[in-house]
């Protein structure tokens, strides 16, 4: 018997279908029967690769007596939070509040009034274990606790709306551009700084944002380059990256980048992508690098690429060695024992390996081996061919072989296909908008710099997808699942695809062919205008998450400007707006650039370490700078690291002049060397160095 979850498109969902609870989406009917039967909600938030919601399904949510209960007393309603982000992010600041750290699955009680929540955790286990009461005696005690306890509740979910309401109005502050950029800078790269404790996120927003101070000639606290550099080859060495198919994992469990949690997320992906690529015009140009870049465009093509041009959103951590398996294992299409690897290579292939990388007997992960590269120089042939060995047994085909992997969409068809190699993992083929444009401006960032054409060619598919069928009825939107469109687009989604829209203009003005590049520009002001029509706060400044027609269900309208797993929507956002500035001569962009880092200043200025994108955004802000040219000079430029400047096509410049370099609403006298040009455009990175507040 299955329920409600059964013709959900999203893959989390459909796991649930089988529960005995009987569980609703987040939908006016559900929230309607609450309200008309005094239930409170039960509402449980995850994905489809959190590794502790999968154990908590085939635990808590698959117990007669606890769905017995839960049926009776509650409505449970089931949300994908890569569909629905804006709920997340306003229940995960509630339950951080209430116990002081949030994680997923995110389960939270609310009151079907007015959906403010009361109660919150996360994993809830079956019995009592791990210092937590059993998943029923909870939900008796909460029942109980709605039933009797009426002004407790009130003065507590009081407290609760008044703090959240609170949290989404910023002061401003008058600290100086120049001091509040600094400090970001430096508070951020020590967010990065290597350390011997815990585990290790790719964590790029921060590491994009160092880079950036790499250029300034500030006495830092700490060596920004070597930290952005050690970044990058921990990145590109280490265990977080699959060394045999490519592709980068969630993050590692360790504080030496050895073992990962085995999730591979597109989101991750396209930052990583774009990182090593601006690591490498910087000018750390390693092996590792360029060898990791290349391999995860391989394993997006191979794996993670729809038929139509589109990216798939992830790859699960678990999976099956055997067909006959009930639960799948962390890893498993992953990890080597030793006596297979003594079984696949020759001794003298196993001794190099073993040389190499951090290969022994003993293994560094429940007795098996996690591939992780002990240098970063160019791999010999010999070890080149070890690994397509390695390839071979996972995926039963040589990689020059292999073009395409069809993924598993569940863990029926992982466990009933007939696989050549290991069972591999499930993939989660839904197509997200904000991840495919991370990964869209990854590869063209990769493209602009190792002037491979695949990487464009990719980036351009999926972008034209995205185009041709992600706006319905005028309204861009969020998810597409297999080729049908859903969920109106929310914030991140119009910053990341504008940006990614940018990218690619950048990089198509190498081509003499004015259609080839105004396409871009001329999309990504179109898609601004809607994103600054529904989702501008005229009031506060900034965008909110959710569109002003889309938002009814929400207890508050958030702003986004915290990074995590991701770069937050509004930094990414301000930093579009100041590109459009330059390249149309629009100045209420630039406006709208001004207040929105206004309106965020505050918390740039209390909590740098949690905004590095708005840092990013006030670095273009007040140090933007256009390089206008013809499209040859334009394409020598495109590979070096050049963090706030935009080129653009230029038609009129003055005789014998090789280029024109603008400083914001200003131009500087013509160029007519490509030495005086580089100095010109290095030097006018770097003027925020002399200034001394906003705009001055």
């Amino acid at each position: 018997m299955t329920n409600r979850l059964a013709q959900a498109q999203s893959l989390y969902l459909r796991k649930h279908a089988e529960n005995p609870i009987d569980w609703w989406t987040w939908c006016d009917e559900a929230l309607a029967t609450a309200k008309a039967e005094n239930k409170p909600i039960f509402l449980s938030i995850g994905y489809s690769s959190c590794h502790w919601c999968t154990v908590m399904e085939g635990e808590a949510f698959s117990d007669a007596a606890i769905a017995e209960y839960m049926n009776a007393h509650f409505i449970p309603i089931k949300v994908d939070r890569e569909e629905r982000p804006d709920l997340d992010s306003i229940y995960m600041q509630a339950l951080q509040m209430m116990v002081g750290q949030g994680g997923w699955p995110l389960n939270i009680f609310i009151a079907p009034d007015d959906l403010v929540p009361f109660y919150g955790g996360t994993y809830f286990p079956v019995e009592p274990r791990y210092g937590r009461p059993g998943f029923l005696q909870i939900l008796q005690a909460i029942r109980r606790y709605y039933d009797t306890e009426k002004q407790d509740l009130l003065a507590r979910k009081a407290a609760i709306l008044e703090a959240i309401q609170k949290s989404a109005v910023l002061p401003q502050t008058q600290q100086s551009a120049e001091d509040l950029l600094r400090k970001g800078i430096e508070t951020n790269t020590g967010v990065i700084t290597p350390h011997d404790y815990g585990t290790q996120f790719p964590m790029i927003p921060y590491a994009e944002l160092a880079l950036r101070g790499t250029r300034f000639n500030y006495s830092w606290r700490y060596d920004i380059k070597q930290v952005c550099q050690q970044r990058g080859l921990d990145l590109a060495t280490g265990g977080i990256f699959d060394h045999v198919g490519g592709g980068f994992h969630r993050y590692t469990v360790d504080p030496t980048w050895t073992v990962p949690h085995f999730e591979k997320m597109l989101y991750d992906n396209g930052q990583i992508v774009e990182y090593l690529a601006n690591l490498w015009a910087a000018g750390v140009q390693e092996p590792a690098i360029e060898r990791a870049i290349a391999l995860t465009v391989q394993w997006l093509k191979r794996e993670m690429t729809a038929s139509e041009g589109y990216f798939y959103a992830a790859q699960d951590a678990d999976s099956f060695t055997h067909p006959n398996e009930t639960e799948p294992e962390e890893g498993a299409f992953y990890v080597w024992t030793y006596h297979e690897l003594q079984q696949i290579l020759s001794p003298v292939e196993l001794a190099e390996v073993e040389q190499q990388f951090t290969v022994t007997p003993q293994g560094n992960f429940e007795g098996q081996n996690v591939l992780q590269r002990r240098h970063s120089a160019q791999l010999s042939e010999s070890l080149t061919q070890a690994l397509s060995k390695l390839f071979i047994v996972r995926y039963g085909a040589a990689p020059e072989s292999l073009d395409v992997f069809p993924p598993a969409r569940n863990n029926q068809e992982a466990k009933t296909q007939n696989w050549s190699g290991r069972i591999p993992v499930v993939t989660d083929t839904k197509m997200i908008v904000a991840w495919n444009s991370l990964m869209i401006s990854g590869l063209a960032r990769a493209y602009a710099v190792f002037k491979k054409a695949e990487y464009l060619e990719v980036a351009l598919e999926a972008a034209h997808f995205i185009l041709n069928h992600q706006s319905v009825n005028g309204r861009f939107h969020r998810l597409n699942y297999e080729g049908q469109t859903s969920v109106i687009a929310q914030s991140e989604d119009y910053a990341l695809f504008i940006k990614a829209l940018l990218d690619l203009h950048q990089v198509m003005q190498e081509k003499d062919e004015p259609t080839a590049w105004q396409f871009w520009l001329e999309k990504a002001i179109a898609l601004q205008a809607e994103f600054d029509e529904y989702l501008w706060s005229v009031e506060l400044g900034g965008y909110y998450n959710t569109a002003s027609d889309a938002s009814q269900d929400l207890i508050v309208r958030e702003r986004s400007y915290a990074d995590n797993a991701t770069p937050a929507a509004n930094g990414v956002a301000i930093a579009n707006l100041m590109q459009l500035a330059l390249l149309t001569e629009d100045l209420t962009y630039l406006d709208k650039a001004e207040q929105g880092l206004q309106a965020f200043s505050s918390i740039m200025d209390s909590a740098p370490q949690a905004c590095p994108s708005l840092f990013s955004a006030l670095d273009w802000y007040r140090n933007c700078t256009l390089i206008r040219s013809i499209p040859k000079q334009l394409e020598s430029l495109l590979g070096e690291y050049l963090p706030t400047s935009v080129l653009a096509v230029a038609t009129d410049l003055p005789t014998n002049a090789l280029a024109l370099v603008c400083q914001g609403l200003s131009c500087l006298p013509p160029i007519s060397s490509q030495a005086e040009l580089l100095e010109q455009v290095w030097q006018s990175q770097i003027r925020g160095e002399e200034r001394g507040a906003w705009g001055e």
